[in-house]
């Protein structure tokens, strides 16, 4: 079994569709979807997790391409400017899934590993130099 983490955009014309009912039932895949911003009169963005096998991974991908849906596997909802960071630690204890840390104890400086992050945006309202930002919301 394979896992996947994507950010998929999807154009207006995809919105209403059962999109994520298809990737379980015709596809069968786990989804683990961490968040979502979908407006019926305007795009929609999702990070999520899909685990399943290789062979039912691209062909859910090939479905989504065929529904005008863009997808990202290179980049998540939620973006660290490690340039604003002063790494005064102040988003690590309320990182839950430990993206955020302090991963050299010599420099103390701090780093961001996106594919633990699921995207609880908890960092964006504890960093007081606006280091973390997401597309799920309008706070820089």
């Amino acid at each position: 079994m394979t896992t996947r983490k994507y950010l998929l955009q999807f154009p207006e014309k995809a919105v209403g569709k059962p999109l994520i009912y298809h990737l379980a039932k015709d596809y069968d895949l786990m989804v683990n979807i961490f968040r979502a911003k979908i407006d019926p009169d305007d795009t929609g963005y999702m990070v999520l997790d899909i685990s399943g096998t290789d062979e039912n991974i691209k062909r859910a991908a090939l479905f989504f391409k065929e529904n005008g849906i863009i997808i990202n596997e290179k980049m998540n909802g939620l973006t660290w400017d490690k340039e604003r960071c002063v790494s005064c630690g102040n988003c690590i204890t309320h990182c839950p899934s430990n993206a955020l840390a302090i991963t050299d104890r010599s420099t103390m400086e701090v780093s961001f590993n996106d594919e633990k992050c699921i995207e609880c945006m908890n960092c964006i309202s504890h960093c007081p130099f606006n280091a973390c930002s997401s597309i799920f919301n309008n706070t820089k």
